[in-house]
């Protein structure tokens, strides 16, 4: 089993408070984030784009390994998530993750690689985590 950890540290109200978020890798250290860095986009981070990064790193990587096994090595992968939360009456809610990938690789088969792409957007352990979430994937070869 593989375990990784975060951790958070906030003070104060939810929107005259804040908060800092560390990494065991370090990574992050104490990196500040609040109210205002997740509703009215100061500097800073916040939870949504922190799970942006996690899904578009593990579905990224994800796709390595399965172009690889069906043959292929990309020369190049860029995916931007877009995590979209909206307030429901329960609250706040992540509905949905967009994932927009951008692939360079030489001698590609379109079709394979497109199924490569949904077999990762499916398989990664990010998208398996964010089930409960619409997921959506705008793949291109260029």
């Amino acid at each position: 089993m593989i375990r990784k950890t975060a951790s958070a540290r906030w003070t104060g109200t939810i929107k005259e408070g804040s908060g800092h978020l560390s990494t065991q890798s370090g990574a992050l250290s104490d990196q500040p984030y609040g109210f205002n860095t997740r509703f009215e986009d100061a500097p800073g981070t916040n939870p949504e784009e922190l799970i942006g990064a996690a899904h578009a790193g593990c579905f990224t990587m994800a796709l390595s390994k399965v172009l690889e096994e069906a043959g292929m090595v990309a020369e190049k992968l860029e995916t931007k998530a877009t995590v979209k939360m909206e307030k429901e009456d329960a609250g706040f809610t992540i509905t949905a993750v967009d994932l927009e990938l951008k692939a360079t690789i030489p001698g590609a088969d379109r079709e394979a690689f497109f199924e490569a792409a949904q077999t990762a957007k499916e398989t990664c352990p990010v998208s398996r985590l964010l089930a409960a979430a619409e997921i959506t994937l705008d793949a291109e070869l260029l």
